[in-house]
């Protein structure tokens, strides 16, 4: 019988409190579904002020609580070595093109300032127009505009909100922590 709870119904008597449905954080998977639905959306890529001289950037409301940002890189511009703590991620090229290298290693989270990175950690990935990617958390790499002539715009989004970013210096095999940045200083 409909609306029966013996009979397993999903729907609650009349008069009875509905509780929703918790909703679950979005996932690696979702967060790249994101990324590739705003990269096609022309007129909000075409909407970003490029600066020549610096990259720019505009806050968007992410999927699930998320924190997503379109951003502008002038050539030749890049982010350094960096991560993005406990957060997921996804990234996607919407204009030009974008160098992603990467390590291929978890690294330990805290009590180090100075790694010996081993050989065979290094990845490249070249992201044209439409290529992106998700990552985990503790997830370490730099993204470089290499062109000399093209901005390149691209899509991120992670979850939760980062509660840091830390970032690094490397020196051949060698990776330096040099600084713990947190929301309050990109504000």
């Amino acid at each position: 019988m409909p609306g029966d709870p013996a009979a397993g119904s999903s729907v609650a008597p009349v008069g009875a409190p509905v509780t929703p449905a918790p909703i679950s954080p979005p996932t690696q998977a979702d967060l790249l579904d994101f990324v590739r639905r705003v990269a096609a959306d022309a007129g909000l890529i075409a909407s970003l002020p490029l600066d020549p001289m610096g990259r720019t950037w505009v806050r968007l409301a992410g999927p699930g609580g998320s924190e997503a940002w379109l951003i502008g890189w002038p050539p030749g511009s890049g982010t350094g070595w960096h991560d993005h703590a406990e957060s997921v991620g996804a990234f996607l090229t919407a204009s030009g093109e974008l160098l992603e290298n990467s390590l291929a290693a978890r690294l330990p989270t805290d009590g180090w300032k100075t790694l010996e990175l081993t050989d065979g950690v290094d990845r490249e990935r070249r992201l044209a127009v439409g290529q992106g990617r998700a990552f985990g958390r503790h997830h370490v790499h730099e993204v470089l505009n290499e062109s000399t002539d093209q901005h390149a715009i691209s899509v991120h989004a992670y979850y939760p909100p980062l509660p840091q970013i830390r970032r690094y210096s490397r020196t051949g095999q060698v990776l330096r922590l040099e600084q713990v940045e947190r929301p309050q200083d990109w504000q």
